[in-house]
């Protein structure tokens, strides 16, 4: 995990990796793709005249964990699903509401959070391109998440901030 993205050696992703039934919503180079049990949405960057991620739940005063002792709490008592979030999509069209989840326990630093949502900016821009995260992905995506520093770096460079 990576600000409010999931990268694996394969893929990248708005929030959590693909959920049980499938549920996802994959960055390409070419846009963004909703994946869900009723089959799959795509819109290309160019259709897009925003993206913004929003009720992202904020690290609390003690920090992840204390979210992480939550989440096995929440598990072990076959708890609820993790936090919504929902990615707003401005097309020209009109706008779009995909609910993507929360993949930090204890939620997210603010500064992650920014960063995120600048980068996902650029893509729509075309200042940057999703293909950075996916070649980082395979190079490191198996490695784990990085620490917080680490993570801020890696979205600067990948905004060019």
């Amino acid at each position: 995990m990576v600000g409010l993205f999931w990268i694996t050696p394969d893929a990248a992703y708005v929030g959590s990796p693909p959920a049980a039934d499938g549920s996802c919503v994959r960055l390409t180079a070419h846009g963004l793709e909703a994946v869900g049990p009723d089959g799959s949405r795509s819109w290309a960057w160019e259709g897009l005249r925003s993206a913004v991620i929003e009720d992202v739940p904020r690290q609390g005063p003690s920090g992840r964990l204390s979210g992480i002792l939550e989440s096995l709490l929440s598990s072990i008592s076959g708890g609820e699903e993790p936090p919504g979030m929902t990615l707003r999509l401005q097309t020209e069209y009109g706008v779009e509401e995909l609910r993507v989840y929360s993949a930090a326990a204890g939620g997210y630093d603010a500064e992650e959070d920014a960063l995120s949502q600048e980068l996902l900016a650029r893509f729509v821009t075309g200042t940057a391109n999703p293909r950075t995260l996916e070649a980082w992905g395979s190079d490191h995506g198996s490695e784990g998440t990085p620490k917080a520093h680490v993570r801020q770096d890696l979205l600067r460079a990948w905004a060019e901030i």
